[in-house]
């Protein structure tokens, strides 16, 4: 069914949750697993005026520290679980569109990912990673979902 799972991890707890879910089913289905995480491209913002930016080589060794961090977190879980990972960093991507290329070009056959659930206006300025793969992906993709209190 299922032989290579890209699980994509932002470092947030519902990320490492949907990586503990989907470890437990590359398990089950004796598949392997690759954990990836994805640092944005710089930027810098023009307001009135006046530009402001953090300096790109603090830009890039924030993001490379981040990103070491989150993804050797990532796989102490997968290892306490009796898993082997290999690990990614896509950097200067997009969040999706790095978790899309990654598992194109790691002929993955499953993404596994957490939505932060977010609705509304914090929906319409931070967007949705997960319904941008689960919308441009040519891979399979499961969402993994928090039970909200009220449930």
């Amino acid at each position: 069914m299922h032989n290579h799972l890209l699980i994509a991890i932002d470092g947030s707890d519902i990320a490492f949750e949907a990586l503990k879910e989907g470890g437990g089913l590359a398990k089950k289905l004796g598949a392997r697993i690759t954990i990836v995480t994805v640092t944005e491209p710089w930027q810098s913002v023009m307001v009135g005026g006046t530009g402001v930016g953090f300096p790109l080589d603090d830009y890039d060794k924030a993001n490379m520290e981040w990103a070491s961090k989150t993804l050797s977190e990532g796989k102490t879980i997968a290892e306490e679980a009796g898993l082997k990972a290999e690990t990614v960093h896509v950097k200067d991507s997009y969040p999706a569109d790095g978790i899309i290329a990654t598992a194109e070009q790691r002929d993955c056959d499953l993404i596994v990912m957490a939505s932060h659930g977010r609705r509304g206006f914090s929906r319409l300025l931070l967007g949705s990673q997960a319904n941008e793969v689960v919308t441009h992906s040519t891979v399979p993709v499961l969402i993994w979902r928090q039970k909200s209190q009220s449930d």
